[in-house]
């Protein structure tokens, strides 16, 4: 075929008294047209008013008002699809429909009305734009996505979305075929933010968005980077949600939880994987719904004990067996397990019923799906365009781009769409460490110095900074815990005091040292003394949270029981102790789902928790030691007001490395009556005799009384119910610098919690 001249393609076609470039309807025509309302919609021809309207396989298009009257045909202007005319009973600025005539697949006749997307006039308002080109904008989920609204009476949804250096945006769905012709979008601003209102698109229609690069490629349809709800995986869509997921019924939680202000709150935290904690075997074994979680969970971790559930990330990700922790839809919930609105629903019971929901939040590496961010307009958008600083090793991920400000700003938003919206009590930052150092996990040669030279990642220290800033400023009470693997200082610290301004940080090196040291033969743990307690040496250079997590208990680590040594017997008193060792250390407690039950097979995330094992009253005594460990931790000041503060501990026996015993004393607020408490451990499994302990007394009345509140060999967990009468009256023996002591007997690998008495 012969090429077209210019002049050939600057021809112009005549729809009633208007001309139309033929060039115009081309980049239509070929998906590649940059401003779609320049040529479509009502237009002036004259004195009259020309209606255009793109509508590729329709046999008629008529324009009708609002009460169904005729004002006119619109005639084919060019085959491929192309409509337009000056209705005669048109007037000016008067409103109208299109109804558009289709053969279906059967040839049968289908007549579709419509009000015209490019009939509406500018959406985001200046205001908006400027916040959004100046990266202060916190609000992306409410601003950008697919938004329901009622423009000039007309019910529709308006899609937004930054794709600063795409040639052509369109919205693609069900309601165009997915056709990238029918709906391209209006770029409104220098920032690269694409709009277009489409009437009649409704709560629950589903969508994606396709671009043409700037060099013209057309790249693979896009999932919304801000859907605030998706598909169930593997299908890949976004979906339009409703503006308001839930009614919230929760105003006294919110107001009283605790919070960074409340450092001495007992916080105990169930660690879980929704979609692995139960499964319901009479159904294909899948897994519960939000509802069904509601109903089964929440009285199950209450019953506990404890105040938090926190949940692998809910965020929705293509890729199951990341757990979560491979997230492209930092808005919206996974529907593996219902709607938003059934989430909101899951989030509000539990504050009913007093349990805290955190989340795990993923704001340092992203997948390179082809639906998602990656390369999202052709260009690396959301990304570092150098492999050095934007791709993760260790997971095949890819790191955002921190010095971007509309980056930060589509981050922080994703935060605090949980916050805000789904009033979640706080986020567990996932992998900081990784977003704190440039040569992270890399080689020589792997990564870019920052403009000092250093390993600092200055970026994103910078974001981490403001994301708490912003937190703290707009949801009050919100706990923002780091996952934090290294000696950066102040990872807890305020702003104003150059730290972090995390209100919590996992201690990593406490999980570490302990569990090595658990995992020891008792016989050889006299080498090995100062691991257990090493801990205590900086107990206090941070607020931490003690972590036995989801990352201990797979990949070959074995379970938490499986890790101890010995004899089955052995094995469950190791544990039993451990735990009790956990709960009376300085620090919040974190315990993953299935330790409780002393699970003897790893996690595995497409199985089940062994609920059978709550059948054998040996793994149903470590399930009540949980219970009854929460349970003091909650109702004995001394075991949680002083966590932050080392008023609250003190050594008692730190160096019997012959006989592996420790000995320590919590202490509250003894001018309102906190009274401590001594803990002792004994790990080895032989019991001692005659152990003398030295304990405070209480001047002017005598030698002190302690009783046994708590000990972990006790017959109702499992144990060989070995101990001490109910309550010792302390002697007056001068012992490890108290002038009173309690002769004791140790049980085997065991921890006792005593409690004065007055």
């Amino acid at each position: 075929m012969q090429q077209e001249t210019e002049q050939e393609r600057r021809a112009i076609v005549s729809a009633g008294e208007g001309q139309i470039p033929t060039h115009l309807i081309d980049a239509l025509a070929e998906g590649r047209a940059q401003d779609p309302f320049s040529l479509l919609g009502p237009h002036m021809a004259g004195r009259r008013l020309q209606i255009r309207t793109w509508q590729p396989g329709a046999q008629r298009v008529h324009v009708i008002g609002l009460r169904g009257g005729m004002l006119g045909e619109l005639a084919r202007i060019d085959e491929r699809g192309m409509f337009a005319g000056t209705p005669a009973r048109m007037r000016p600025g008067q409103a109208y429909r299109l109804r558009i005539t289709w053969n279906d697949a059967e040839g049968r006749e289908t007549i579709y009305e419509t009000e015209d997307p490019y009939s509406f006039g500018l959406l985001l308002d200046d205001h908006e734009l400027g916040l959004l080109s100046g990266g202060v904008h916190y609000r992306l989920g409410r601003c950008l996505g697919a938004q329901p609204m009622t423009i000039n009476g007309v019910a529709g949804t308006r899609f937004a979305v930054w794709a600063p250096t795409a040639q052509r945006v369109s919205v693609v769905g069900d309601f165009n075929l997915w056709d990238g012709r029918r709906h391209p979008m209006r770029l409104r601003h220098e920032a690269g933010i694409w709009e277009l209102f489409i009437p009649r698109i409704t709560v629950g229609e589903r969508y994606k968005y396709e671009l043409l690069s700037a060099s013209g490629q057309l790249l693979p349809q896009k999932a919304d980077p801000v859907a605030r709800a998706t598909e169930v995986p593997p299908s890949t869509s976004s979906i339009v949600a409703p503006v308001q997921v839930h009614v919230w019924q929760d105003e006294a939680w919110m107001a009283a939880r605790p919070s960074r202000e409340t450092p001495n709150a007992p916080i105990s935290i169930y660690e879980m994987h929704a979609g692995s904690w139960q499964r319901e075997a009479s159904d294909s074994n899948r897994s519960l719904t939000w509802d069904e979680l509601g109903d089964r969970l929440i009285p199950y971790v209450t019953d506990l004990g404890f105040t938090h559930v926190q949940m692998l990330p809910v965020m929705e990700h293509p890729f199951g067996g990341s757990w979560g922790y491979q997230p492209l839809a930092q808005f919206a919930p996974t529907a593996r397990f219902g709607p938003p609105e059934a989430f909101a629903r899951f989030v509000d019971r539990c504050h009913a019923a007093g349990l805290g929901v955190l989340l795990d939040w993923v704001p340092a590496h992203f997948p390179s799906d082809a639906h998602g961010i990656a390369r999202f307009d052709g260009t690396a958008q959301y990304e570092h365009e150098d492999p050095r600083e934007g791709f993760h090793h260790d997971w095949n991920t890819l790191i955002y781009n921190f010095g971007r400000n509309e980056v930060r700003d589509f981050l922080i938003s994703g935060a605090l769409e949980w916050l805000e919206e789904y009033h979640i009590d706080g986020l567990r930052v996932d992998a900081v460490a990784s977003m704190l150092y440039r040569d992270y996990s890399r080689k020589h040669g792997e990564w870019v110095p920052n403009i000092h030279g250093g390993r600092e990642n200055l970026e994103a220290v910078a974001f981490l900074r403001e994301l708490n800033r912003v937190v703290a400023e707009r949801c009050p009470g919100a706990l923002m815990i780091a996952e934090e693997s290294t000696s950066w200082p102040g990872v807890t610290a305020p702003l104003d005091q150059g730290g972090l301004g995390f209100a919590y940080k996992w201690n990593m090196g406490w999980m570490h040292d302990t569990l090595e040291y658990i995992e020891r033969d008792s016989l050889f743990r006299r080498y090995h003394h100062g691991e257990l307690m090493h801990s205590i040496s900086y107990a206090w250079s941070e607020r931490y949270v003690l972590p036995v997590s989801h990352d201990e208990v797979v990949y070959g680590k074995h379970s938490l029981l499986g890790k101890m040594p010995g004899d089955e017997w052995q094995k469950r008193a190791n544990l039993r102790a451990y735990l009790g060792f956990m709960w009376t250390h300085p620090g919040k407690k974190l315990l993953f789902m299935g330790s409780e039950l002393g699970q003897w097979e790893e996690w595995d995330h497409d199985g089940t928790l062994p609920w059978h094992l709550l059948d054998d009253e040996r793994h149903l005594g470590i399930h009540t030691l949980v219970r009854d460990l929460n349970h003091v931790y909650a109702a004995e000041p001394s075991m949680h007001s002083a966590d932050a503060d080392p008023r609250g501990f003190a050594w008692v026996v730190q160096d019997d490395f012959d006989n592996s015993v420790y000995a320590y004393l919590r202490r509250g607020d003894a001018a309102v009556g906190d009274e401590p408490l001594l803990v002792v451990l004994n790990m080895t499994p032989v019991v001692r005799h005659d152990y003398r302990v030295g304990v405070p007394g209480v001047e002017g009345l005598g030698m002190s009384a302690w009783r046994t509140i708590l000990n972990t060999d006790a017959a109702v967990y499992g144990g060989s119910n070995v101990g001490n009468p109910e309550t010792l009256i302390a002697q007056d023996h001068p012992s490890h610098g108290y002038s009173q002591s309690l002769s004791m007997t140790l049980p085997p690998l065991s921890a006792m919690i005593l409690k004065r008495s007055t």
